[in-house]
């Protein structure tokens, strides 16, 4: 009943949210439906899309008509994943899950490449739950399904199998602390891929993706939130420096409060926090506990591969917190594995 209530209220705030909202919240839905320079396609996020909503007509309709078909979507995925039995109690974990339904209200109400980001997400927690296939064999088909999807549409995705292989492996060694150990090693997995890609292209993993989007709109309003790294990224040092900077901005946003005057950005700063946080020990959880949440500690690494994988590409915290809503599948069922292993058994 209370995420019934939870949906349908969203479901509101969906429908009202184009007349509500300043014009930076559809920047790219106008790409998606007008097409502008005729980048349909069938390779890369905004060509897919744009084929997307062709096909299934979506962009001759008003964005509040497709609020009301997208939103309901999204909610039954996570109604088919599971609901909590405490999901009406007030707690921390479920005041970030009720935020984190208002914000796919307001970012997933329009077609976006969040909405098909999200389905595939899905799709990949939905693997994990069924258990149909062996460890091995779930591992294997979701590195092929991130691979895929990488390769088609967001490249970053492939490099998760990459990141969180490396994590996997580490951490089976036996540290002090496992779980800050077993990130960080992930850290150093992209900076070693970073600069092998700046040796053999001269230019390193944020030059071509934050850095470059950044440089456009220095002097932009729309753009208060920007991810700067402290030092210029064109340099080994300088890039290694720039994807922890990047890593703790989007994930630990402490430097986020000086945005005081921007009460959106104070908001998403503490649900980031918190977030980030609890699944942190979760994660920990996990690795304790490995054998008993063999197929939960996948889904730990894909998320947390995630993580450190935005902390190199995103742009900004608006777009972080974008993405994160993306991956909300995954998030969710990060947050109540216990529930749906209950439900299972």
């Amino acid at each position: 009943m209370a995420f019934l209530l939870i949906a349908s209220a969203n479901l509101v705030v969906a429908f009202f949210a184009f007349f509500v909202l300043p014009p930076k919240f559809f920047y790219d839905t106008a790409i998606i439906i007008y097409d502008k320079y005729n980048e349909i396609g069938y390779f890369g996020s905004y060509p897919l899309t744009i084929l997307f909503y062709k096909i299934i007509g979506f962009r001759y309709l008003p964005f509040p008509i497709i609020a009301l078909i997208q939103f309901p979507v999204l909610m039954y995925i996570l109604y088919k994943i599971g609901i909590p039995n405490n999901f009406e109690k007030v707690n921390i974990k479920n005041l970030l899950v009720y935020l984190g339904i208002f914000m796919i209200a307001i970012f997933i109400s329009m077609p976006s490449k969040e909405f098909i980001t999200y389905l595939f997400i899905a799709l990949i927690v939905f693997v994990c739950i069924n258990k149909r296939l062996s460890l091995q064999k779930t591992i294997m088909v979701i590195t092929i399904l991130l691979i895929v999807f990488g390769v088609l549409y967001r490249p970053y995705f492939a490099l998760i199998p990459v990141v969180g292989g490396g994590m996997y492996l580490v951490s089976f060694i036996n540290f002090k602390n496992k779980t800050i150990t077993t990130i960080f090693y992930g850290l150093l997995v992209v900076v070693f891929l970073s600069l092998s890609y700046g040796i053999l292209k001269g230019k390193y993993f944020s030059e071509i993706s934050r850095e470059a989007v950044n440089s456009t709109r220095l002097v932009s309003t729309d753009a208060n939130s920007m991810i700067t790294s402290p030092v210029k990224t064109d340099t080994w040092y300088g890039e290694i420096i720039g994807i922890f900077y990047g890593f703790f901005t989007v994930n630990i946003p402490l430097n986020g409060l000086k945005h005081i005057l921007s009460p959106q950005i104070i908001v998403f700063v503490i649900w980031q926090l918190l977030l980030f946080y609890i699944l942190l020990v979760r994660f920990s959880k996990c690795l304790k506990e490995r054998k008993k949440y063999s197929y939960e500690l996948l889904i730990m690494f894909i998320l947390f591969s995630f993580f450190i994988l935005q902390g190199v590409f995103e742009p900004d915290l608006g777009s972080s917190i974008r993405h994160k809503i993306g991956i909300f599948p995954l998030i969710y069922f990060a947050l109540y594995y216990e529930h749906f292993r209950k439900e299972l058994q």
